[in-house]
This record gives structure tokens, sequence and C-alpha cells, in this order.
């Protein structure tokens, strides 16, 4: 039997967790002449989430993931290359004339995909990018709009401290594009797109992917685990419990629980040995990040592991505030109604560590 749960990509079809109400939000935004905003922590399913929506369209999409973009030049180049890769030649060839930095252009025989190179320009290093969105409104139709999503877009801070100056300059131009910006530091995004001093202050409709209802989680798990165990409602409540509904961690945990439930009957004790196990897995990589943190935030990583309160172990209260915001900035806890892990496997991790 296809184990039902999938974790470590995006997930489509019968593994798309129920988000119905969001996936006709941002379908009726990309269907108007506006622009999308999505927040939320990683591994959320924002990615996932717009995969579903503008798969429902018949139009060409290109999707930059900003994290793995090391500057201006390099983002320009990566996105002339993606556009090359879904339009035909004789179609656009004439528009790249119009360049003011011409791009040298090598067909990869191996790929079949265009290599870009754009040459070094002292004088303005935006203007290839310039030429390349302006490029994609050009060949944008009204009735046929390319969706441009920019992924991880918070990290635009890091490329050029001008960059959102100007790139709102060109893009508050463009009628025959419809933009989405993914970010999961919403402090970040916030600044970004809420601040009266940002230039793409309320550029776009601004929506906040929340966790899965616990409602429809549970009768997603639920369904799938009725196919191996009658125990179904139990083991739903635990993984739910254990996750608080993350929804990547949800997927993993669940995933696993479905392997053992194929191979041996449930038993009480089933969850808490394939947390355990999952673990113990990763160990090594929660070595690494253990390594890599501040003394103080690794206090306040305890604290809240141990279900402490930080100002127990820290003082002053400004110490707190410092390192809990480098921590959510860095992914490791994110801020609901209280603090808590983004990862509830580092959180065991940590207890297991603590005996």
């Amino acid at each position: 039997m296809e184990n039902p749960f999938k974790f470590g990509s995006v997930v489509s079809e019968n593994f798309f967790t129920n988000r119905q109400k969001e996936v006709e939000e941002a379908k009726n935004v990309l269907s108007s002449n506006n622009h999308l905003v999505l927040i939320s922590p990683r591994r959320f399913g924002k990615t996932s989430l717009i995969n579903k929506v503008t798969s429902s369209f018949s139009r060409p999409v290109i999707y930059m993931d900003l994290q793995l973009v090391t500057d201006v030049p390099d983002l320009a180049t990566q996105l002339l290359k993606k556009f090359l890769n879904i339009n035909k030649w004789e179609k656009i060839k004439h528009f790249l004339a119009n360049f003011k930095v011409v791009p040298t252009l090598e067909l990869n025989p191996q790929t079949g995909s265009m290599e870009v190179s754009f040459a070094p320009s002292a004088n303005n290093k935006f203007t290839p990018l310039e030429d390349v969105l302006n490029l994609i409104e050009k060949t944008g139709k009204k009735d046929n709009r390319p969706i441009v999503v920019l992924d991880e877009f918070q990290e635009i801070k890091y490329l050029d401290k001008n960059l959102s100056k100007q790139l709102r300059a060109v893009l508050q131009h463009h009628k025959n594009v419809n933009y989405v910006f993914l970010g999961s530091l919403e402090s970040m995004m916030k600044a970004i797109f809420e601040s009266k001093k940002s230039p793409f202050y309320h550029f776009g409709y601004l929506m906040n992917l929340d966790r899965i209802p616990y409602d429809d989680f549970f009768d997603y798990l639920k369904k799938r685990f009725d196919k191996v165990t009658s125990k179904s409602e139990i083991i739903s409540k635990e993984i739910l419990e254990f996750t608080n509904r993350h929804p990547y961690y949800t997927q993993q945990l669940a995933f696993y629980c479905f392997s053992f439930l194929e191979k041996e009957k449930y038993k009480k004790d089933m969850l808490l040995l394939i947390v355990q196990n999952i673990t113990a897995i990763h160990n090594m990589d929660y070595e690494r990040l253990w390594n890599a943190i501040k003394q103080t935030d690794k206090k306040i990583l305890i604290a809240l592991a141990m279900q402490e309160k930080p100002s127990g172990i820290l003082s002053p209260t400004s110490t707190i505030y410092s390192g809990l915001s480098r921590l959510i900035e860095r992914g490791y806890i994110v801020k609901n109604t209280h603090y808590e892990f983004d990862d509830p496997f580092f959180k065991n991790w940590i207890i297991m560590k603590r005996g």
C-alpha cells in the first residue's frame, strides 16, 4: 500500500492537506490585477499552496527562491534563464535586442536549457534585472498574465540595500504580470509590506498562512489511518498533540506511524518509540545546530523545552527578548499565543539530552 503521507518536498493532489479556503482566496487575488503577499513560518506549505493555485491556471509561471540567489546580477541571470525555458525563442528574441545590457546566451546540449550571463556593469548593476522584469511585462497579455513567484522575499535585504526601492520603481508600472511574494520571517515581511516607510508599503494583498485547523487535519489523518488500523482516532490525536498541527512535522510523523502500522499492530507506546527513533535519526543534525547557537540562546531553548520561564535562568529582560528575536529569525522558534519550538523533534532532542 502506498504511504499516503509526504514530507520534505512540494506536495500536491492526494498529499495536499485541506487548504480550500486559502486556495480560493489566493486564486481570487491572482485572477485580478493585484499581487499576493503570503507569509508563514518555514515548512508551513506556502510553496505547495502556491503551486496548487498556479497550476489551476493555464498561465506561464516563473518561480524564484531568493535564498539561492547571490546578488542582484545573479537574480537577473536566473530570472531570465527561467523565462527563456518557458518561452519560444522566435517569439521573444526581438525583445532581447532592446536590452540596455545585452546578455550572452548559450544552449546547453546536455540539458536543452539556455545558459545566460550578463557582462559586469560597474555603472548600474540593477540594469539587467530591470531589463528582464520589463521583458516579462512586455510579453504578458491581459488575458494571459505571467505569474512571478519570489520565494523568501525578505532576502532582498541581503542582496542590496537599495534593491527594494529599485524593484518597486519598476514593478509599480507593470499591468500584465501578477507577482507573488512569499516570506517565512513575519517581522521582516511585515516591515517590507506594512511599514509606511517601505517602498513596498501595501503593494499586494496580504495573507497569513496559519496552521491547518484542528478538525480539518484530524479528518485528513484519520481517513488515511483507517486503511491500516482501527485505532486511527487515537493515533491522529496523539500526532496532532505532539506536532501542534505543524504541517511538515505532522506529515513526517504520520508517515512513520503509517509505515509502522503496515508491519505491526498498534500499541500504546508506539508514538513514543517512533518519536524517539526520528529524533535519533537526526541526532547529528541537531548536534550541529546546537553547536552553532549562542550560549545565551541555548539557555532560552532549554527553558522552553523544559517548560520553564526564561526569566528564571536569564536576566535582564532585554537579554531574553534579544535572544528570542534571534531564535525566531533563525527559525528555531515561532511566536503564536506564546513562544514555542518550530521543530518538535528538536525540542524532544533537548529534553532527551537533559535527561
